[in-house]
């Protein structure tokens, strides 16, 4: 059943436009495997961290540091999620970034540990990253703060 919104868009666009629209700011297509598929993909860390939303030690990894220009994809799809432009030493022991590239992570309420967060998950394959903080640096005043393991750094345009 359309939305209000599909409704909207419809008058407004027009038909093909409006899902040409919807299509362009949708995110990236869903990759969706097993269990058993995801073991044979990660290591047993990336495995706790990206699908059972495990947390690395702080100060464990090596992206911590890295200075590079290039993007930080998620290490289980390899969907482009951070620029090295948006990165910034927060000082909490775990890369931190101002912003995600465009639709790239989605955000939901996490409660566990007995307080509240906001947990950031891949767009394309739901795999855990890290959560996001309202404490971070002007422009967004956000804190994405991710775990290394979660991520791939490829060098060169960000």
């Amino acid at each position: 059943m359309p939305t209000r919104r599909d409704v909207l868009g419809l008058a407004l666009l027009g038909g093909a436009s409006f899902a040409l629209a919807q299509k362009a700011t949708a995110g990236p297509a869903r990759l969706v495997l097993s269990d058993a598929e995801w073991r044979r993909r990660l290591s047993p860390a990336r495995f706790a961290i990206l699908r059972e939303a495990g947390t690395e030690p702080p100060f464990a990894s090596p992206l911590l540091h890295e200075g590079r220009s290039g993007r930080f994809a998620c290490a289980g799809c390899g969907n482009a999620l951070f620029s090295s432009r948006t990165k910034y030493d927060s000082g909490t022991g775990w890369p931190s970034f101002c912003a995600p590239l465009g639709r790239s992570v989605r955000t939901s309420r996490d409660d566990s540990l007995g307080m509240i967060r906001t947990a950031v998950a891949c767009a394309r394959c739901e795999g855990h990253l890290g959560h996001v903080f309202d404490d971070g640096p002007k422009p967004t005043g956000l804190r994405y703060c991710i775990n290394g393991l979660a991520l791939a750094f490829a060098p060169g345009a960000a």
